[in-house]
């Protein structure tokens, strides 16, 4: 956001800091980026009785956490509970661990955070965490009113064919080239449009359709996994597994018959497990995966670090692949706590041979990170969001043409330059 465009969208700031001399320096940025409308307060106890006598709240609060009475906590707290969702910016000079999980209590409480920032503040800084701000009604939320998806409509949608796979490009971080997709269900609704899977996933959980579900997206996934296959795009494709399926009689030959028509090699498809879910009927459950595993299908721990028995799943199932959840990747260049969770889970990914994915790449500098941290594979919006299969050989084409914006910095890393057959596009 050009400093000149900050007047025109914040009409009013309100900074709040037991400190004077540490207050009029805010004060002075701000001014310095154009804000006129400055209000201030010297606690948490007078920022909510000046809140309480202005007609309209401020566009903007900057808030020091560290104050006697009411520190900055406490008064984030008030606020929420008081309805006064004001856009915030926190800040202190206390250790980024402690920014970083106010941060994360303000999105928990469904307030609006543009950054937690370490005193003393500068005008990059600001600039920094002012660049998502948004003038009040610039982007209203839309709330989904329709009616939810019933097991009936989910039964139908499966046999016309409505839930089809979108894929989401897998790509080596090192290179920048294509390695895989994985396939994501997406409800092409005739009259609503497309409806997340967060909207039917968990119903099919319910209902018992989620086995019919998965076989319904392997034979699409695997479908296409052959087209690209014999066009020379010789990349593997993720399939997220259902741990119910896992339960199911004659599972596993299902997917094997599938293979044979398809003609597709095994080990050209990867199967997702979410890490916490095999953890019930566990005898039935660790065959499946086995038999799998020596037909030579590709196991991925999903979601790795979000549950409980990350170590055990390891320690009990023959993973080929650990992806790590996106909560430990976005954000990971400037929060200390998160950059040693990922290094402890890439090293012990390493120690056991496993190939790492990291999901939810969305900046450059977390993509670096994992550069300098040994990952394999990278997937997120970076790279870029799941598409229709049609669409994937055009974004092969743009995406080359970034490839020397991704590779590492350094001049002369072999990795750069090596050649991947399965990174041109298709024919």
């Amino acid at each position: 956001m050009a400093p000149e465009n900050l007047n025109e969208l914040i009409e009013s700031l309100l900074v709040v800091d037991d400190s004077s001399l540490q207050r009029q320096h805010t004060v002075g940025l701000m001014r310095e980026l154009g804000i006129e409308m400055i209000y201030e307060a010297g606690n948490g106890n007078e920022a909510l009785d000046l809140l309480a006598i202005l007609k309209l709240p401020p566009s903007l609060a900057i808030i020091d956490l560290e104050m006697p009475g009411m520190d900055g906590v406490e008064l984030i707290q008030q606020l929420q509970q008081r309805g006064v969702n004001v856009p915030l910016i926190v800040a202190s000079s206390r250790e980024t661990s402690l920014l970083s999980s106010v941060e994360t209590m303000i999105e928990a409480l469904g307030m609006n955070v543009l950054g937690a920032l370490q005193k003393p503040l500068s005008k990059d800084k600001l600039l920094g965490a002012l660049k998502t701000f948004k003038a009040p009604g610039a982007a209203p939320k839309r709330y989904d009113n329709s009616p939810p998806m019933t097991e009936q409509e989910l039964t139908q949608a499966l046999a016309a064919g409505e839930v089809i796979p979108y894929y989401q490009p897998k790509v080596d971080i090192r290179s920048g080239m294509l390695k895989g997709v994985e396939a994501l269900a997406r409800w092409m609704h005739p009259e609503r449009g497309m409806i997340p899977p967060d909207r039917f996933i968990p119903m099919a959980e319910q209902t018992g359709l989620i086995h019919e579900l998965t076989l319904v997206m392997m034979r699409q996934a695997m479908s296409q996994a052959a087209t690209w296959h014999s066009r020379g795009l010789a990349i593997k494709v993720a399939i997220n597994l259902s741990p119910l399926s896992l339960e199911v009689p004659g599972f596993v030959q299902k997917i094997l018959t599938m293979i044979d028509e398809h003609e597709v090699d095994a080990d050209q498809i990867v199967l997702e497990i979410t890490e916490s879910s095999v953890v019930a009927n566990l005898g039935n459950a660790l065959g499946t995966l086995a038999r799998l595993r020596l037909k030579g299908f590709g196991l991925s721990i999903d979601d790795y670090g979000t549950g409980f028995s990350s170590m055990q799943q390891l320690a009990r199932i023959p993973f080929t692949e650990l992806k790590i959840d996106r909560s430990f990747v976005h954000g990971a260049h400037s929060r200390k706590n998160l950059r040693v969770i990922l290094q402890s889970a890439l090293d012990m990914a390493s120690r056991l041979e496993l190939v790492t994915v990291a999901e939810g790449i969305e900046t450059i500098e977390d993509w670096r990170l994992l550069q300098d941290s040994g990952c394999a594979i990278g997937q997120g919006y970076l790279i870029a969001k799941p598409m229709p299969a049609n669409e994937l050989p055009t974004w092969l084409k743009g995406h080359h043409r970034r490839l020397p914006e991704l590779r590492p910095l350094p001049p002369g890393d072999g990795s750069a330059g090596s050649a991947d057959t399965a990174g041109s596009p298709p024919g």
